[in-house]
């Protein structure tokens, strides 16, 4: 039976889905856009863009398709950063000609991880829209070594390293901010496969405290855990299998996330369905749902406990909070105008207000969406205008808080770790171990 579109569209090579082709001259036009959006995505001239709720304020979006309840982080204890700089709030900072004009840096609370994914390089700005690190500078990769297509990247539990998913190139990277090297890798560049120290199209590879990495493993359909240092499996979970389809936890739908929840477990998002999964570090899977009114879902993770966000990779794309049943809270999706999103990947909740952190691949930009009002009020990186100058971006597709708000400092304390013991309740041959968990076992 030939697919429908809907289908076709996820069902699209990674690599394809990520590769935006330009053609004929290109014409580049600047905009200068006051973010002060509407949720119809046309200008909104009375509100103020630093007008943000308290944490923890219970609000109605203004496209009256839910009630948000704005929370503050998640996490254990209180994160400290260990990077060998300062990560100031943007509260005592004012915007630089990096940023569209309207920028609010106040709604930051510290600096920003950007992986910019056509560019190969990862940036840290400051609010104010100043780059205070990048990476590769020449001279930071070894002989031989490439650094390629960053699809993601997350500082880790330590607050000093960063681990960045290059998909398209199949490996995943550990790079020291202070000493600007890559300190591990896992994954043969350029040769995606099954095998020992192999990947295919990894995605959204994160440490957990004890050393350990989860990421998903879209083209294998499965969620992979790897011990510190090695390159081979600890743990996958699900077959390893090209025949990727929504039945986990033996098979998933091309997962395209793994992230950390509260309660030890991880939100699971599968592309194929349109599928979000709860499930326990022993492949116990506890409830499945669709992000309501999504085409693609990417990177769902979780806002605060029983709410959790999605990006919807579309052309226009929206971001949806949404409940384990599929009760929508909140949606932000203009279909036009300059609020309009082109196939955003990440979308995260900034901790210290409940605003949300989005890289708008396809418009080459970053942005920070007040819920409240439904409204950009931080944006780094010209409006559909690739670039690596200063306040240019080409396709990012991966953003992260600085330490303390990074993703993984402030869920450290209650990340779950692989048990070494798949949940007696999953089929045979669902987890499998070390060299049985490749094409060579």
């Amino acid at each position: 039976m030939t697919p429908s579109p809907r289908a076709r569209t996820r069902t699209l090579s990674i690599a394809q889905r990520r590769r935006r082709t330009i053609a004929g001259g290109l014409v580049i036009v600047v905009v200068a856009v006051l973010v002060t959006i509407a949720t119809s995505g046309t200008a909104h001239p009375t509100a103020p863009l630093s007008a943000h709720r308290a944490a923890g304020s219970r609000t109605r979006s203004s496209t009256g398709q839910g009630v948000r309840t704005a929370r503050s982080g998640s996490g254990g204890s209180t994160p400290t950063s260990a990077l060998p700089f300062a990560s100031g709030s943007g509260a005592t900072m004012t915007a630089g000609p990096n940023l569209a004009p309207g920028s609010n840096p106040a709604v930051l609370p510290s600096d920003v991880l950007i992986a910019d994914n056509y560019a190969s390089r990862l940036l840290i700005v400051n609010p104010a829209g100043t780059i205070v690190w990048q990476f590769p500078q020449p001279g930071d990769l070894a002989p031989g070594q490439t650094f390629e297509f960053p699809d993601d990247a997350f500082f880790t539990p330590n607050g000093r390293d960063i681990i960045a998913t290059e998909e398209n190139d199949q490996v995943i990277s550990i790079i020291s901010v202070r000493q600007h090297r890559i300190l591990w890798r896992y994954g043969t560049p350029g040769v995606p496969g099954s095998g020992p120290n192999q990947v295919d199209n990894p995605d959204d590879a994160m440490q957990l405290p004890n050393g350990d990495i989860v990421f998903a493993d879209i083209k294998n359909c499965s969620t992979v855990f790897v011990s510190p240092g090695a390159h081979v499996p600890l743990e996958r979970i699900g077959l390893r299998d090209t025949n990727c389809y929504h039945n986990p936890p033996m098979r998933f739908g091309s997962p395209n996330g793994a992230f950390p929840m509260t309660n030890g477990n991880y939100l699971i998002t599968e592309i194929n369905g349109d599928w979000a999964d709860e499930m326990t570090p022993s492949g116990h899977v506890l409830w499945s749902t669709h992000p309501p009114g999504v085409l693609y879902p990417s990177d769902t993770n979780e806002v605060s406990p029983g709410v959790y966000i999605t990006a919807d990779y579309s052309d226009p794309g929206q971001v949806v909070e949404f409940t384990k049943t599929g009760r929508l809270l909140w949606r932000y999706g203009p279909r036009s105008g300059p609020g309009m999103l082109n196939t955003p990947s990440l979308c995260m909740p900034i901790p210290t207000n409940g605003d949300i952190l989005c890289n708008d691949d396809s418009n080459d930009r970053v942005v920070v969406i007040d819920p409240k009002t439904d409204t950009i009020v931080w944006q780094y990186g010209h409006t559909g205008v690739v670039g690596t100058a200063p306040g240019y971006l080409h396709q990012p597709d991966g953003v992260d808080l600085a330490p303390p708000y990074s993703l993984l400092v402030r869920h450290g304390p209650t990340m779950g770790v692989p048990t070494g013991t798949c949940w007696p309740g999953n089929p045979p041959g669902t987890c499998t171990y070390g060299l049985a968990a490749t094409s060579a076992g």
